[in-house]
């Protein structure tokens, strides 16, 4: 459990290579605790504007005049009048049947020649023939030689040739024509656009002639004032301080409170006076007051009405000139019981009068 420490103390039996500035020869029995001088406050009232100056405005409403006013109630338009087209009949020539062009045949004409083809060519070659009467046996000997040749023979040749070829003459057959009614317009349709005026009349209404205004009215600030604790001076470690080695240790303060109240009765108030306000005074120690209830009753409640019971002697004791900072209130409600009597547990009423108790020490880590 971490505790709130404000001073560090050392038995003097024990033996600390390491501490300073403890008395060369203690006194047997003592202890010796090594004050840490606090922080000391105090109280400073400062002034603050609460509320700031402003302004507060009063409407003057606005006037109205009356005026005349030439208003349009009919705007300007424009009206089209249709005006038809007139017509006319006149006569269309048409074609009725159309006109052609007519095939007359020319048959073809034809004529008579004649050609001459050679039919087989003209030819010549020595010709061998024996002689008649050859006096030798050998007829070799009797045979002449003679080159002879032979004409060309020809055939004429009759046919028809073509004098003219077929062909047509064109005969023109001319085109009927008629024709028919036809109306058309002489005139045509046309809008006529025909200007409609605008219409006006008179009428009155209410104009702004003085507008609203705002008028101000300056409202003073309010200043108050807040009570503040500043550092008045800054704490340090100070010399040892003898104390009895019992106090550092819980010891029991014999004070009374009324049944479910954390108010100090006159007789408690003494019993501090005369037993925790002098150890105080004549040191610089800080000391831890613990209240502690029975295991009657709620446990919450006997939490909180142990606190406020610790926080009544702390209390006591600062209005009696001790520095806040040198005390410390805890409440332990029914959790440090000296005895067997918890919750359930039936006790006698001076058995549950022993754990219905406020203690201090001197505090050490």
């Amino acid at each position: 459990m971490k505790q709130k420490l404000l001073l560090v103390c050392f038995l003097a039996s024990v033996a600390f290579t390491y501490a300073q500035d403890l008395p060369s020869n203690p006194t047997p029995g003592k202890c010796y605790v090594k004050c840490i001088t606090k922080d000391t406050f105090k109280e400073v009232t400062d002034t603050y504007q609460s509320y700031p100056e402003y302004n507060t405005l009063d409407i003057v409403p606005a006037t109205y005049k009356t005026v005349e006013e030439r208003v349009l109630v009919k705007e300007a338009t424009k009206k089209f009048v249709y005006v038809p087209a007139v017509y006319e009949t006149v006569e269309v020539s048409y074609v009725k049947k159309e006109g052609r062009t007519d095939l007359k045949v020319v048959p073809a004409t034809f004529g008579t020649s004649s050609k001459t083809y050679e039919t087989y060519p003209s030819t010549s070659g020595w010709e061998y023939k024996i002689l008649e009467d050859c006096p030798s046996v050998n007829k070799d000997d009797c045979v002449a030689a003679c080159f002879v040749e032979y004409p060309a023979q020809f055939r004429e040749v009759s046919f028809t040739t073509l004098a003219a070829d077929a062909s047509t003459n064109n005969i023109p057959v001319p085109e009927q024509t008629t024709t028919y009614k036809k109306r058309v317009i002489k005139t045509p349709a046309r809008v006529d656009e025909i200007e409609i005026p605008a219409e006006y009349t008179t009428i009155k209404r209410q104009v702004v002639d003085t507008p609203a205004k705002a008028v101000p009215t300056t409202v003073a600030s309010k200043s108050d004032s807040v009570d503040r604790t500043v550092l008045d001076q800054k704490g340090g470690i100070s010399s040892w301080e003898e104390v009895d080695c019992e106090l550092l240790d819980p010891n029991v303060l014999p004070v009374f409170y009324e049944l479910g109240s954390a108010r100090l009765t006159a007789a408690s108030k003494k019993t501090i006076d005369e037993t925790l306000l002098p150890i105080m005074k004549d040191s610089k120690v800080s000391v831890e007051i613990m209240s502690h209830t029975d295991s009657r009753g709620n446990d919450d409640f006997n939490q909180s009405l142990s606190q406020q019971r610790a926080n009544s002697v702390v209390n006591y004791l600062v209005s009696k000139g001790i520095s806040r900072n040198r005390l410390s209130a805890r409440g332990f409600g029914e959790s440090r019981l000296t005895n067997r009597c918890s919750n359930g547990v039936d006790c006698s009423e001076a058995q549950h009068q022993k754990n219905r108790r406020t203690e201090f020490r001197v505090l050490s880590n």
